[in-house]
Formats: C-alpha cells, structure tokens, sequence
C-alpha cells in the first residue's frame, strides 16, 4: 500500500509538472496598494503646517520649508527670485556671512534659502544648533549690500553665456510664445532687468511671502513626533502670521495653428528644434498616468520612439526627447533635439511623423508593457529615499489629492490600457497646433522650413525681428572693416612694428561650491607662432600650441593633433594680427551686415577657414572687435581696451559655449607688447 501511494504521488507530480510551459514568462500579480510610510501631520496657531517622517536608519535630520505663493511674474526686475536666496542667507542683523559659514561648518551641516523655501540638514545631535541658525536667518536677514552687489555680478556673466546656449534661447523664446512676454512663465532674464533689481525689491519680497500660514514645514529623519512638536513650537510658534496676497493666474490662449519660429544663430553648425505649447496636466488628474506612460512610449528616454526614429534610424542627431510637465497652473508639452543644420527639416518631418502618428495608431501592447515597467521601477526607486512619505505628504496637501493616491498609484498604472495611450495622445499631442522653436543659421535652414507653416524671426531675447536671410547689406567690403579695425588699435606702421605679445589673465571660477582660479598666459610671436598656457587646478598646465603651420595640444608630458577642424582655428588664432591679411593666408571674407552686441551696432564679418566658419564683429562706432563666434570652440567677448606700447589691447575675454559649463571672464593682469618671449613655447 505504501508503494502503490508513492507511485500516486510522483505520477502527480509529473502531471502537474508537465502542465507549466516553462516557454512562457509568468503573468504578473495584480499590483498590491502600498504601504508608502508613515508620517505625522499637525498645525501651529500661526498657520504653519509641519509634516514629519520618522527614519532611524541614519542618524541625520533634514528641516524644508515651503512658501506655496502660486507664481510671482518678476516685471522689469527678471532675476530678482534668482539672486534673492543668496543674499539673504549671506548675515543676520547679528551674524556676518563668515560667522553663519563657520558655525555651520563645524557642525557638517547645510542651510540654504530661496525665493521661495528654505532648508537645513545636519546630524541629529546638531539639530537645535542648525534650527538657531536657520530661524536667525528666517527672522533676522540682513540683505547685505556687498553680497547683493556680488550676486548681482554674477548674474550679469551667467547671462552671459546663457544668452549665447541655444538651448537656453529655445527654451526662453517657447516661454514667450506659449504664455507671452508679461506672464510669469515667459518672462525672461537680461541684463537690463538684473541692472534694474534693488536690494528693496528682495526685502520686499520677504515681507510679503514669508508668512506661517502659506508655509510647509516638512522634517524627515531621526526624531519622532513629540520631539518634532516641541521644536517646531520653539522655533516657529511665535513667527508671526500675515495676510498674503497672491497673484491671479491667467491662463494661456490655445494656439491655433503650427508656426515656425527661427532665431538665427550665424556660427551654428546645429540646429535646435523644440515642439512646445501649453498644456492642462494637473496633478491628480484622472489622465495623468495614461499622459506619463503616453510619453514615455513616445519620448521619454533611449528606447523611446523618437530616440530611436532620429537618432538610431536616421542618424540626425545624439538624442531626442518628449515631456509633458505637470502643474496645478500651467504646464508645457515639447519634443526637442539637437541636428546637424543640413538635416533640419529632415528631422521636423520626423518629429512630426511621430507626433502624429503617436494619436493615430495604437501602441503596441509591448510598448506599453515597457513604460508600465520603467515607470513602475522609478517609482520603486523613489521609495527608497527616506523622504519619499513626506513629499508625498506634501504633494497630497498642496494638490489637493486623495489620501491614498501615492498608496495606489501602481494599482492605477496597471488599469491604464491601449485605448487609453490614444485617447490622451490625440488631447495632448498637437503638432498641428504647436510653436516650432528653431535656433540655427537662417541663411542655411529657413527657407526649407517653410514648408512646415508660418515661418517668423526672433533675437535671442523673443523681440521679433526681420528675415535675416532677406536683409539688404551695404556693399561695404570686409577689407575696410579689417583696416578700421587696424587702425583703431593704433594703425598699421605701430601694428607692422609688433613682433611679440605676451598676454597673462586670471579667471575665477564658481563650480558645485567651489572657487577656483585659472591662469592663462597667452604668447603670441610674429608672424605665425601661438601658444595658449592654461593652469587649471588639479591638472597643471594645458598648452594649445601652432608653430607656423604645426598645430599640437600638450598637457601632462603628452603631445597630441588637435581633433577636426580645430587645425584650422589654431591657425586662425595663430597669426598675429591676422586681420592685415586673412585673405593672403587663404581665408575668405564676407560681409554679413550689422547685428546688435550689447545694444551696439556691429559689422559682422563671415571668415570660412576652410571647414569652419568664424564670425567676428566690429563696432560700427569705434571700429574696435567685440565679438568672436568660433563656431564649435564658443564665442569669445572682448571689451576694456587699454593703450600698451602704443597698440590697443582687450584687457577682458569672456569666453562661453563650446563644452564650457559657465562663462569664463579673463581679466589681463599683464601685457608686454615687444618684450622678451621665451620661444621654447613654441617647442614640443
């Protein structure tokens, strides 16, 4: 009897063995609702509302502080909001910037402000010490004039790098064309609005915003909820409260029809396309899953659709990308890319096959599968950040969510199906319906995006502009400009009688916190030996180097060619006062007319080099160089020309673009026209 049940079983066993087909991957459990965390939520009499996580896992405590004042338009003061954190976290009515700093640094912690919100993060056991710091600084800032003024500053040369980032122009000038020029979201930053900025303009904007009763604060780590309340009592129970006056938001008007609008970038050898229009994508909306999962098929990473259309099929450029923002306000839709000029309206076709296509056809159910997946690991992820529940929190008060919209949110993503993608496609993606962003060469692209609608111009501040590829140009030759220029810095018999200039210039630079100084020697020999000596800090000195004729690059005991088409603008920049006679050393020259450099009129001269083009400009005034547009190298500013052994010479390079992250502004510390010149520079 004992075999015979045996057997029965084994045979059971084999049955139910040979049913699996093990060629099958297994269906996925039906998504569970989560257990996001736990957190403690109470109110001050002042209004303030304080949201707690407790995380012991670590011993460290994090304090934000978040003003809800719906969106503030900045005027004729643009950069205000920018500036406004750093000066006021910069002393107290009783501390200087250096007593905060040193105080803060003993204890490894961190306070910052914004416009906006505050924040401070330390060791618990630092946890009143660093809430001293961070009330002092919310009750009692001083605005100190020196550290305005040095914001400021600073702003003035990020602009200007960020005036000459097509990105940024496309992104600014679809700002102004979805929402306009007066509308919080589409104002922009220049220097005549930073210029007008007071420092009463950020007091005023403390009176007015920083109040208890439109505040979060939302503590996260090793404390629990009794201890949370009696600090959050001591430190701002007595902050008073205040009646706060938000802005009305106006909406956007709906576009009605697809219009191409170009900035034309003369050196640019890349165009930047950006699909954009506004877009109602609130937090919490019934469609906001299908619309993310919708763009994610359609844009958002390197298996997306057009990703794989414009980069891995047609090799038009290193990616493209969609997104749909999300906002209780206002939001934005755009797909953007980077092409090479040629291929411009080759890859507008693209985008807008896909953009069409995307609310014409049905995904397929792998695509949706994938972005199901993709999305539900990003938010797996973003629960392992210790913070995750009170963020949640904190969107679930200020959107007004349900109490468990975070706790099932992967129940509603598995709801969402094929027929859903195409619905929300055909009410979110409107390509007939859409500002076309181009920043590029006009003279090279414009007239085949024609084809694609309306077609207008603008600067690189959204103010509309004539066709630049129709201006009527003076016949005025290159040459004269050239002899101008020569004779402005001191004419040609004291320009002929340089043998030598030896350039040596700082520059500071602010990167992730920290201050840094380059050095750069610039040694240049009559009539065709450069060398360019930077000291950049935890590398030593970088040399550029053309010998008349022999380019290298040398750096750490290693000497290379440079890459591409950089031969030729060593060359360029090589020869000493090449200006006398670019077209003897086969350069050739084109008058491209008059364009506005900070709010001058200047000569634009074409220089082709070969396989690249320079653009340099000259002040129609004064006849001096102010501008160099080296094409993949950046543009190069030049300003405060000083008299040396009777030539004129730039005493400030402010160098942006190219792969630089921030402008660089070199300031000449000494120049020597005709000294002596140690040629070994010159050497290998």
């Amino acid at each position: 009897m004992k075999k015979i049940l045996i057997l029965a079983l084994v045979l059971i066993t084999f049955n139910a063995t040979a049913q699996i087909d093990r060629t099958k991957l297994p269906e996925p459990a039906p998504a569970k609702e989560l257990k996001i965390g736990d957190y403690e939520k109470f109110t001050l009499k002042n209004g303030l509302t304080v949201i707690v996580a407790e995380n012991h896992k670590l011993p460290t405590l994090s304090w934000n502080l978040s003003f809800i004042t719906g969106p503030i338009t900045e005027g004729d003061k643009g950069g205000y909001a920018g500036i406004f954190g750093q000066v006021m976290s910069a002393g107290t009515k009783t501390k200087t910037k250096d007593q905060l700093n040193e105080e803060i640094d003993f204890m490894g912690a961190s306070v910052n402000a914004g416009a906006t919100s505050m924040s401070a993060f330390s060791l618990s056991k630092y946890k009143e010490g660093v809430l001293k710091i961070m009330t002092d600084i919310l009750y009692n800032p001083s605005f100190p004039e020196d550290e305005f003024e040095r914001a400021v500053e600073q702003t003035l040369t990020g602009l200007k790098q960020s005036t000459e980032d097509p990105n940024t122009i496309a992104s600014q000038l679809g700002g102004i064309l979805n929402y306009g020029k007066d509308h919080p979201y589409g104002e922009i930053v220049t220097e005549e609005t930073v210029k007008n900025i007071t420092i009463e303009d950020l007091k005023s904007h403390y009176a007015r915003y920083f109040k208890p009763n439109i505040a979060y604060l939302v503590i996260v780590g090793d404390i629990n909820k009794k201890d949370a309340q009696k600090l959050a009592k001591k430190y701002f129970g007595d902050w008073k409260k205040g009646d706060v006056e938000k802005e009305e938001f106006t909406a956007p008007k709906p576009i009605e029809k697809t219009v191409i609008s170009v900035v034309d970038r003369p050196s640019s050898v890349q165009s930047v396309i950006n699909i954009t229009y506004p877009v109602d994508n609130k937090p919490g909306n019934d469609d906001i899953l299908a619309v993310s999962l919708m763009n994610n098929i359609l844009g958002g990473g390197g298996s997306a659709r057009l990703f794989m259309n414009l980069r891995e099929d047609k090799g038009y450029t290193y990616g493209a990308y969609s997104d749909v923002g999300s906002s209780r306000y206002s939001s934005s839709f755009y797909a953007s890319a980077s092409v090479r000029n040629e291929v411009t309206d080759s890859a507008l076709v693209q985008f807008m096959y896909e953009l069409e296509r995307i609310g014409n056809e049905q995904v397929t159910q792998e695509e949706l599968d994938a972005a199901k997946s993709a999305i539900r690991g990003s938010f797996g992820r973003s629960l392992e950040n210790r913070g995750t529940a009170a963020q949640f929190a904190l969107s679930t008060e200020i959107n007004n969510l349900p109490e468990d919209y975070f706790a099932t949110y992967l129940k509603r993503l598995e709801a969402v199906t094929l027929s859903d993608i195409q619905r929300v496609a055909k009410k979110i993606v409107r390509p007939d319906k859409a500002n076309v962003v181009v920043v590029g060469k006009a003279e090279e692209i414009a007239e085949k995006l024609k084809a694609f609608g309306e077609v207008k111009f603008y600067d690189s501040e959204g103010n509309p502009v004539q066709d630049p590829t129709k201006k009527v140009i003076a016949d005025i030759s290159p040459r004269s400009i050239l002899d101008k220029y020569i004779e402005a810095i001191g004419g040609k018999a004291a320009v002929d009688g340089v043998k030598s200039v030896v350039n040596k210039s700082t520059a500071s630079l602010n990167m992730a916190g920290q201050s840094f100084t380059l050095t750069r020697t610039v040694y240049q020999q009559g009539p065709d030996k450069f060398a360019d000596v930077q000291v950049i800090p935890g590398q030593g000195e970088v040399y550029q180097v053309y010998n008349a004729g022999d380019a290298f690059l040398k750096a750490g005991g290693q000497t290379q060619s440079p890459p591409g088409p950089f031969k030729e603008l060593m060359k360029y920049q090589g020869t000493l006062f090449g200006e006398r006679f670019y077209e003897e050393v086969g350069f050739k020259l084109a008058y491209k007319g008059t364009s506005k450099i900070d709010s001058k009129e200047a000569h634009r001269i074409e220089i082709n080099l070969g396989s690249i083009t320079v653009n340099e400009y000259y002040d129609v005034a004064s006849g001096l160089k102010v501008r160099i547009e080296l094409g993949p190298s950046g543009t190069i500013d030049l300003s405060d020309y000083r008299e040396v052994n009777g030539i004129m010479i730039p005493y400030k390079f402010a160098q942006s673009g190219g792969q630089l992250p921030v402008t660089l502004e070199f300031i000449s510390d000494e120049v020597v026209v005709n000294g002596d010149l140690d040629t070994s520079v010159f050497n290998k």
